[in-house]
């Protein structure tokens, strides 16, 4: 079975790419968990979250947005000794903000991923890449949505974070053209 070469051996990454990365979600929970987690794997490699997933998910309530966006100094502080998450004082605090923005989208406009999908139309980007020297790092629609997210309150939100966002969340299809995810998810046969 042929991969994109990044899902490498890794068991933890062999899963993510499998199942998860590029597969459309409109589900807004998930989408705010992977908003959150691309926050925090600024500078850091993207096993290091995969590794930690579950600690975010048991620190952060769930990636419960209400409940975050409450979180107190005493909340803070214990996150920031909680060893089963990135324990950087900006990213914890981005995530209180960024549940705080979020809260005020889903607000004004109904739905989180209702909003986040109008970079791309609404549907999935099908790239046809054949190497992974030819994926970007970031587009337009990568650059608009950091512009709109950071005019919004979001913090840890670059173009570069949006655009890996982008891919995992399936609002662009990424996998190569010779990876068996590809025409699953691009309607391709």
């Amino acid at each position: 079975m042929q991969r994109c070469p990044w899902a490498g051996s890794d068991p933890l990454y062999l899963a993510y790419h499998d199942a998860e990365w590029g597969t459309p979600s409109r589900g807004d929970r998930h989408l705010f968990e992977m908003l959150m987690l691309e926050g925090a794997q600024a500078g850091l490699s993207w096993s290091t979250i995969l590794r930690k997933r579950e600690g975010y998910r048991a620190a952060f309530d769930g990636f419960d947005p209400e409940q975050i966006a409450r979180y107190d100094s005493r909340k803070l502080a214990s996150l920031l000794q909680d060893a089963g998450i990135v324990r950087n004082r900006l990213k914890i605090e981005a995530a209180v903000k960024n549940a705080r923005a979020y809260l005020q989208v889903v607000a004004e406009t109904g739905s989180f991923h209702g909003w986040i999908w109008q970079f791309v139309g609404g549907e999935p980007i099908v790239n046809r890449w054949t190497a992974l020297a030819q994926v970007p790092a970031r587009t337009p629609e990568s650059d608009a949505m950091s512009k709109a997210l950071r005019r919004r309150g979001f913090s840890f939100v670059g173009t570069t974070i949006c655009y890996a966002y982008m891919q995992a969340v399936g609002m662009v299809n990424d996998h190569l053209v010779d990876c068996f995810r590809y025409p699953q998810l691009s309607g391709r046969r």
